[in-house]
């Protein structure tokens, strides 16, 4: 039987946009790693009737409710007050918890008051867990073969107690199957053309295995989630569906799990004995950012030039102005120029060079905005690819810097 939860953040400041919920987000992928799915993600306010009203309606579709939020010394943490209402108890001294608080309050030399001592008063009858990265208590209650677990909003407490308490108690209190997730990284096409390339393989899929498609950005992640209850026949079947994914749509693929285009590429660079610099116009350095990321970057990444004027990509990387006259920075031969001219001046083994007009002004009819040219220099010469991207500022920019990357990453795997 699949067993449902549904998470509940309380907070004015979530409803009006002061703060992401990034808690939720969080939650979600570890009960999905133990087997446990999200049936719905409710946010409220600050408001005891919001509260109880929302605890009663999820009670009536879910097994497992997790709360965060509102549970500080300040007059509108209500969540505490909402949840005894709401089991029909009353607030009792936790005494573990109150000790607890006043150590770690001593230790920061803040005196203990009768606020203080509120944060270990807790719903009588509930489970209380000592929050080590703050003074709020996670509560864990149980209603008929159900559970309710209360814990603070602030993302390295509600980290803190789901790791060491929640997750083994919900694994403890339910029998939940085993699941597993295969990511593979694509880079390079788009999920209408992945799902065409993949129909075959999705139509003789078994049904405790479904597969997700999630792009981002130019890049695609193909996620294969598989339930069951023996984990090593999942394995055994995820690792033969993988391999066939792979055969059908491997041209795309740069890595898997949580790997980074940036870091496969780096591993690349590293692994043989290459070096790379940047030459950037219209990404401004976003580059050398991505590159410069990874931690060790420096055994194969030397340097960049951004070269946004004319006068900077003539007198620091060699382009010649009539080139700039006859084509305009934006071509092919500029990129070319550019790319060639940074080579030599760092004397490493690939250059990438950018080239464009990120937008939202400076397009032409001829050369409109999104239009842009990368070039890639290497000891086979140079290629060139023209981008026509249909995005704001920040997304060309972002997608340009990764294309040129996994062009440095495909001509490293090619040797050329």
């Amino acid at each position: 039987m699949e067993i449902k939860t549904e998470i509940i953040t309380i907070g004015d400041e979530i409803l009006i946009g002061q703060i992401v919920d990034t808690n939720s987000a969080w939650m979600a992928t570890e009960l999905n790693q133990i087997g446990i799915a999200v049936y719905q993600i409710t946010t409220v306010s600050d408001n005891k009737e919001h509260i109880l009203k929302a605890i009663n309606e999820a009670f009536s579709r879910v097994d497992i409710i997790l709360v965060t939020g509102g549970l500080g010394p300040t007059r509108d943490d209500i969540t505490k007050k909402a949840i005894a209402e709401y089991f029909h108890t009353k607030l009792v001294l936790n005494e573990e918890v109150f000790e607890a608080v006043k150590a770690r309050l001593e230790r920061r030399h803040i005196p203990v008051t009768d606020i203080s001592r509120g944060q270990a008063m807790v719903p009588e009858g509930c489970r209380a867990f000592v929050n080590e990265w703050g003074t709020a208590p996670g509560m864990w209650f149980e209603k008929e073969g159900k559970v309710l677990v209360s814990m603070p909003g602030v993302p390295v407490e509600m980290k803190g107690l789901m790791r060491k308490y929640i997750l083994p108690g919900l694994q403890q209190h339910f029998s939940l199957p085993v699941i597993e997730h295969r990511t593979i990284l694509t880079y390079g096409t788009y999920e209408a053309h992945l799902a065409g390339l993949l129909e075959d393989f999705e139509n003789a899929m078994p049904e405790k295995v479904k597969l997700a498609y999630l792009p981002s950005q130019g890049r695609v992640r193909l996620r294969l989630s598989g339930r069951g209850n023996s984990g090593e026949q999942l394995t055994q079947l995820l690792d033969r569906l993988e391999k066939e994914l792979l055969a059908i749509v491997g041209e795309y693929v740069y890595g898997k799990g949580e790997e980074t285009l940036e870091e496969v590429t780096g591993k690349l660079l590293k692994d043989n004995g290459k070096t790379v610099v940047t030459a950037e116009s219209c990404t401004g350095g976003y580059i050398a950012h991505l590159i410069t990321s990874i931690p060790g970057s420096s055994d194969y990444y030397i340097g960049s030039v951004i070269a946004y004027a004319y006068e900077a990509k003539i007198q620091e990387l060699g382009v010649r102005p009539s080139t700039l006259e006859k084509y305009g920075a934006v071509s092919s031969q500029t990129v070319t120029e550019m790319a060639t001219g940074v080579r030599n001046k760092f004397g490493a083994d690939y250059a990438i060079a950018v080239s464009g007009i990120a937008g939202p002004g400076g397009g032409t009819p001829e050369k409109p905005v999104g239009t842009i040219w990368l070039a890639l220099a290497g000891p086979e010469g140079v290629v060139t690819q023209k981008l026509q991207l249909p995005f704001g500022r920040i997304e060309n920019i972002t997608r340009t810097s990764y294309t040129a990357i996994n062009m440095l990453r495909k001509a490293l795997l090619q040797g050329n």
